[in-house]
C-alpha cells in the first residue's frame, strides 16, 4: 500500500506543478485568441470599407458615362424636332428627351450621395487602420510574453508531462478513477494532500485519522473535504525524485 500511496502522491505533484507551470501563462493563450479575433473583425470591416471605396468609384465613372450618353441623346432627339413632319413625331421626341433629362437629374443626385459617402469612407478607414495598428502591437506584444514564459517552462512541463504518464502506468485503475473524480471535482485541483503537523490543507485531523496516516498501510480520506490524506514524507519523496 506504501507504494500506491506513493504514486497518488507523485501524481498530485506532478499535476500541481504542472498547474503552476499553466498558471504562470496566466490567461495570455485565451487573452491572445480574443485579440486575434479583433484582428480578424477589424480586417472584416476593412476590407468592406476598402470594398465599398471601390464600388462608389466604379459607380461614380458609370454615372458620369450615363450623364455624357443622355445628354448626348437628349441633344440628338432636340435636333430631330427640327425636322419632324407631325405633332405626334414631335411629342414621341418629346417624350424621350424628358426621359433623358430625368436620367441625367437622378445620375447628379447619385453623384452627390455618393460623393458624400466616399468622403465618409476615407476617414472611417484610417480609424480602422489606426486601431488595427494598435491591437496588433499588443498582439505582438502579448505573442512575445507568451513565448518567454514558455521557454522557461516547456521543458519543464514536457518533462513532468512524459513522468505524469509513468505514474499513470503504475496506479490500479480503481486509485486512477478516485483521484481523477477528486481532481475533477475540486476548484485547485488537489485531489491528494499531506498530513503536516496533525493537519492537512488548514484543516486539523482527529488523533485516530492522525495515527492511520501514519501507518501507512491504506488510503485515509479527510471527512471534511473528500480528500486523500497522506503522510507528508510521500510529499517529500516526490519532490527529491520529480524535481527538474
Amino acid at each position: 500500500m506504501k507504494e500506491v500511496l506513493q504514486q497518488l502522491a507523485n501524481l498530485q505533484y506532478i499535476d500541481s506543478r504542472i498547474d503552476e507551470l499553466k498558471q504562470l501563462r496566466g490567461d495570455l493563450p485565451e487573452d491572445i485568441l480574443d485579440v486575434e479575433t479583433d484582428i480578424a473583425r477589424l480586417e472584416a470591416k476593412q476590407a468592406k470599407l476598402e470594398q465599398e471605396d471601390k464600388d462608389l468609384s466604379v459607380e461614380l465613372n458609370q454615372l458620369e458615362l450615363d450623364i455624357t450618353s443622355s445628354t448626348e441623346k437628349a441633344s440628338k432627339y432636340e435636333e430631330q424636332q427640327l425636322t419632324v413632319r407631325n405633332n405626334r413625331e414631335y411629342d414621341a421626341l418629346t417624350k424621350e428627351i424628358e426621359v433623358q433629362k430625368q436620367v441625367i437629374e437622378k445620375a447628379h443626385l447619385r453623384i452627390e450621395e455618393a460623393k458624400k459617402r466616399k468622403e465618409l469612407v476615407a476617414p472611417e478607414k484610417a480609424i480602422i487602420d489606426e486601431k488595427l495598428d494598435e491591437v496588433r502591437a499588443d498582439l505582438d506584444k502579448m505573442k512575445a510574453n507568451l513565448d518567454t514564459v514558455m521557454s522557461s517552462t516547456q521543458d519543464e512541463e514536457d518533462q513532468l508531462i512524459v513522468k505524469r504518464e509513468e505514474v499513470v502506468k503504475n496506479i490500479d485503475p480503481r486509485y486512477l478513477r478516485n483521484y481523477n473524480r477528486l481532481r475533477n471535482g475540486l476548484n485547485n485541483g488537489i485531489a491528494v494532500v499531506a498530513m503536516d503537523r496533525g493537519a492537512a490543507f488548514g484543516m486539523s485531523l482527529p488523533p485516530q485519522t492522525q495515527v492511520e496516516v501514519r501507518r501507512m498501510n491504506k488510503i485515509i480520506f479527510d471527512e471534511s473535504s473528500g480528500r486523500i490524506v497522506v503522510d507528508k514524507a510521500f510529499f517529500d519523496k516526490a519532490k527529491d525524485q520529480l524535481s527538474f
